[in-house]
């Protein structure tokens, strides 16, 4: 979950929420940015820079600021190619030029309308993603796989019919676009994601006919393919999933095999390609991330604590969260510049947990704001 949370969980008619991805791709770019464009036809062979050598070429390109990359990729096929590569990334850096972004899945205050925007550690916000193609999609799940944001699966309302789908798209951070991936093998909403090891699992949800599933798949992005994987022993649905230590560990949720929500804990080793099963987990989980090797979760029953997970020791720990007021109170979680933020959907002000200050100094709050209320986040570094 190097991203944060997946989409909405709930879905029952009267508070589905959806979020409208109909609009077509763009980049984004500003007339403004066309003095930089000098397409040729055919441009692999030229130099990246002429006049420089490619490597002083490439150090070059990785100094422009981040804003800039749709600009960038709309000069010719080699710097589009460029910016696109790991080796971009690898010099950046080196060079400690790589900047964090939160991308924020906001809805309107009257909530018709969805949409993701950007905001940098200082909370200044700096665009809104172009609208994803597709149809409307409640109880999706978001990844980040290789500083990209993938859009999972998900339920739609399609001529007034639901259907769930099976529909992965990319969004390219670098070039502000977005682009359709290869489709899961089984269409499914209401289930569990997360990156391990450089790829992209989903487990458990409901299938097409509202049918709780046990089946898992991953993703490979070099191939583009998604290959079905060891099934869970039971099906669990409403269940998050996160990566430590090269396992997928699937968490909350309700199970056909439990009473209630489960405590259950599915860990899956991808070198042996087996699961197995712990006993200390936590129910009912509305937000969670992974900071600094460990997990944080918010459970329903009590918006007031911080549940913390080590998975050294497989241990919980519990933090008061310095909040007044409602005991309904209800947060959506955020990572920036290694520190958690807790967005309230009642429009509170911003908490920001600091895993690294002193005990009495963990707590502060914070500027950093979206402009609507908060369904889920992803941090991207580029």
């Amino acid at each position: 979950m190097p991203g944060v949370l997946c989409g909405t969980k709930t879905i029952t008619a009267s508070r589905m929420c959806f979020t409208d991805f109909s609009q077509p791709d763009s980049l984004g770019c500003t007339k403004s940015d066309s003095f930089l464009t000098y397409c040729v036809a055919d441009d692999s062979h030229c130099p990246i820079l002429p006049g420089l050598p490619d490597d002083v070429a490439k150090y070059c390109l990785a100094l422009v600021p981040r804003s800039k990359f749709p600009a960038m990729g709309g000069v010719c096929k080699r710097w589009r190619s460029f910016i696109q590569s790991e080796e971009f990334i690898s010099i950046r850096k080196l060079a400690g030029l790589l900047e964090e972004w939160l991308y924020v899945l906001t809805a309107d205050a009257e909530g018709k309308e969805n949409y993701w925007e950007v905001l940098d550690c200082s909370g200044n916000k700096h665009h809104q993603l172009p609208q994803m193609p597709g149809h409307t999609k409640a109880a999706f799940n978001v990844v980040v796989l290789n500083g990209k944001l993938l859009f999972m699966g998900g339920y739609s309302m399609i001529d007034g019919s639901g259907a769930a789908s099976a529909d992965v798209y990319q969004y390219d951070s670098y070039l502000n676009s977005w682009s359709k991936l290869a489709s899961m093998n089984v269409a499914r909403y209401d289930f569990a994601s997360a990156e391990v090891n450089g790829m992209v699992y989903v487990v458990g949800g409901y299938g097409i006919d509202g049918e709780s599933l046990s089946c898992a798949e991953m993703y490979d992005s070099d191939k583009n393919k998604w290959t079905v994987i060891e099934s869970l022993r039971r099906p669990r649905w409403g269940c998050f999933a996160c990566g430590f230590e090269g396992k997928l560990y699937v968490m909350s949720g309700r199970s056909s095999f439990t009473i209630g929500n489960s405590r259950f804990v599915d860990v899956y080793n991808p070198e042996n390609h087996t699961w197995c099963q712990m006993k200390n987990g936590c129910v009912m989980v509305t937000a969670h991330a992974v900071l600094e090797k460990k997990l944080f979760c918010m459970e329903w029953k009590d918006q007031r604590k911080l549940a913390i997970f080590n998975p050294e020791d497989n241990s919980w720990k519990m933090e008061p969260v310095p909040v007044m007021g409602s005991s309904s109170i209800r947060f959506q979680f955020g990572i920036l510049d290694g520190k958690l933020l807790l967005f309230s959907l009642q429009g509170d002000n911003t908490l920001l947990y600091n895993p690294n200050a002193a005990p009495e100094s963990h707590w502060q709050t914070c500027e950093i704001k979206p402009s609507g209320v908060c369904l889920c986040t992803v941090t991207i570094k580029a």
